[in-house]
């Protein structure tokens, strides 16, 4: 049965068909799976925030086990104002919180459980952090939404239908206390590969059934109807399979339904959804400003640039997806001031890049026209709902500018009217040259898919004429935004976000070639050096002190060779490798494959043993990118 949402979104989008339509010419049927209003209204937001905080901000984890004392909680500058107004001069439309992560540590005072905010010292246990983000986000006009974690570590009933009782709970808690929300975030890692609660005991839930995910959406759909659910699968919105911001230039906003569910293990067609898919599941691109999710003092150093950012926005929002950029809250409970820096320079520069469209109000000229008010001139207005369209059983035609004078250009916006669908499989944007031939620009991605937004970068041209080509479409084309850039100097260079590196200690692989050795320390994250079996010694020539190991894995696409959980020991001689100085798990690896880094009291030692105790992928071969001892 449809939802009302989706009845009252059928009905206005046949209202809008009739009024944009003379007596004459009738606007193009929709292709299906169209959206919801709702969807649409999402996908406008483009770039919003996620803000990672609690218990693991204290205790320097990114997957907290659920032990960690809430006493420790303790921020002692907490400021959602400071918060909410960074975000805002950072062109964020929103922001998601996460309420719970998978430690069960709760920023609200859920009544449900001791592990919370109310059992900390923040404001004598009178804090609620949910509240004051939510008063925030009103007072200066963000959207505000809510993260929580379906799996949690702390509940020694996770895994049980007891546990379910209390996750609704405080799902309703959520949606009903706090005002609207435009999205309820559940996260993919949602059991059973990990240790719960106090008793300490491992569990295996079946991801696909264990949470009743109908239950939720009707509950959903009751309380809070405008909300866009994320998952793996959606059904609002779907994870982009990585976590590095970034979605395919090839991404369809389509799923096969059922197929994928959360905890879907075929993480990268999710960056390119399903070219015959028959539901709606669009793709949010979630990244964290620094290689951790949570605030780690040692990653100051290493936030993301504005330039890194602008990267990012073009292979997410300029991808047909959105931008889920994470701000990880510092101790003081403030965003840190290079996080805020950069953001902010990352929106003046996407803003300064895409400033003024050499087209705005320019009439094209198209190979065809369905006529009506579907004309050319719908294409270059400054409305949303306005759009040309072919005629029926047309599905390729060109859409070509004229300039008076040649101009320069190295950008291009191109929009599909979505609610009718998506529908373009492909096309080829070209430029005039001196001589009057077409040639096509240069750029570094195939040119597939449009969607709700598109954008291209290519090298710089100065002509007069430049022309889109749409080769095929699922149905007649519907383009309703074209817009033409000049970004200034430096245009042609695409930021790619570098190897991360650490200033190490000399050391040699014992049994490894000089060429094995060189591709864990070249400074090179595309080169990797893969080790069979389960052991790494490294032999630093000396005995030094030491206090960190460091990491790259494999940064290739799959990663491979990931390391789940480990033990690290160190010893002065090469047959007796044997003081355990660490051991735990290498949380999240799977989806941010980030420099790992593993801290311990500082010990006398020449050589050091990781030992993977657990592998993602059982049996595979370990990966190192890069290999650091400080």
């Amino acid at each position: 049965m449809k939802s009302f949402a989706s009845m009252t979104f059928s009905l206005a989008v046949a209202l809008a068909v009739a009024s944009c339509s003379s007596p004459d010419v009738k606007a193009p049927e929709p292709v299906l799976p169209i959206p919801e209003q709702k969807q649409v209204e999402w996908q406008k937001m483009e770039t919003y925030a996620f803000i990672h905080f609690g218990l693991n901000t204290f205790n320097d984890r990114e997957w907290g086990y659920g032990d960690s004392d809430p006493a420790t909680f303790n921020p002692a500058r907490l400021d959602c104002e400071q918060w909410a107004k960074t975000l805002v001069n950072s062109g964020m439309k929103g922001v998601i919180l996460t309420a719970k992560h998978h430690d069960g540590f709760c920023l609200w005072p859920f009544k449900g459980t001791d592990y919370s905010i109310a059992n900390s010292p923040y404001k004598g246990g009178k804090g609620d952090i949910v509240r004051e983000l939510s008063d925030a986000c009103r007072k200066y006009g963000l959207k505000f939404a809510v993260y929580l974690s379906p799996w949690d570590r702390h509940q020694a009933n996770y895994g049980t239908p007891e546990y379910l009782d209390y996750f609704y709970a405080q799902l309703r808690d959520l949606l009903t206390n706090y005002g609207e929300v435009f999205e309820v975030w559940f996260d993919g890692a949602n059991g059973g590969d990990g240790w719960y609660g106090g008793a300490k005991e491992a569990r295996t839930i079946d991801r696909r059934n264990y949470y009743n995910y109908p239950r939720i959406y009707e509950m959903l759909d009751s309380i809070q109807p405008q909300a866009v659910v994320f998952s793996d699968g959606g059904p609002g919105c779907r994870w982009v399979g990585n976590e590095r911001g970034f979605a395919g230039a090839t991404n369809w906003s389509l799923l096969r339904k059922g197929e994928v569910y959360p905890g879907y293990n075929k993480h990268l067609e999710l960056q390119y959804g399903h070219a015959d898919g028959n539901q709606w599941v669009p793709a949010e691109c979630d990244v964290s400003i620094r290689p951790g999710w949570f605030y780690h003092p040692e990653e100051d150093g290493r936030v993301k640039t504005p330039e890194q950012l602008v990267d990012l926005y073009y292979r997410s929002v300029g991808h047909n997806g959105t931008l889920l950029l994470n701000f990880p809250v510092d101790r003081n409970g403030l965003i840190h001031p290079v996080d805020s820096a950069n953001a902010v320079k990352f929106h003046q520069l996407v803003q300064e890049e895409l400033k003024t469209n050499l087209v705005a109000g320019v009439v094209p000229e198209v190979s065809n026209e369905r006529g009506g008010k579907f004309t050319a001139s719908a294409m270059t207005d400054t409305g949303y709902d306005t759009y040309w369209a072919t005629e029926d059983g047309v599905h390729a035609a060109d859409v070509e500018f004229s300039f008076r004078r040649p101009q320069r250009m190295n950008r291009m916006l191109l929009q599909e009217y979505i609610p009718l669908g998506q529908r373009v499989k492909s096309f080829v944007v070209e430029y005039k040259d001196k001589g009057g031939e077409w040639l096509p620009v240069r750029l570094n991605e195939e040119t597939t898919t449009v969607g709700y937004k598109r954008l291209l970068r290519f090298e710089t041209v100065v002509s007069d004429g430049i022309r889109i080509r749409f080769t095929d479409s699922r149905g007649p084309l519907c383009i309703n935004n074209i817009g033409v850039y000049d970004a200034g100097e430096g245009a042609d260079v695409v930021y790619a976000v570098p190897a991360e590196q650490i200033q190490s200690m000399s050391f040699s692989l014992p049994g490894k070639s000089e060429e094995a050795m060189a591709a864990a320390s070249d400074r090179n994250g595309q080169t990797t050096l893969f080790i069979d079996g389960d052991s790494l010694v490294i032999d630093l020539g000396k005995e030094r002190t030491v206090s960190s190991f460091h990491f790259l894995p494999d940064q290739g696409e799959p990663n491979k060779g990931l390391i789940a959980n480990y033990e690290l020991s160190v010893g002065t001689d090469a047959g007796r490798i044997n003081r355990v100085v660490k051991a735990g798990e290498f949380s999240n690896i799977k989806n941010n494959p980030v420099m790992q880094s593993v801290y311990f009291t500082p010990v006398t030692a020449r050589y050091i043993l990781l030992k993977a105790t657990r592998m993602i992928v059982p049996g595979e071969a370990m990966g190192f990118a890069e290999i650091a001892v400080q």
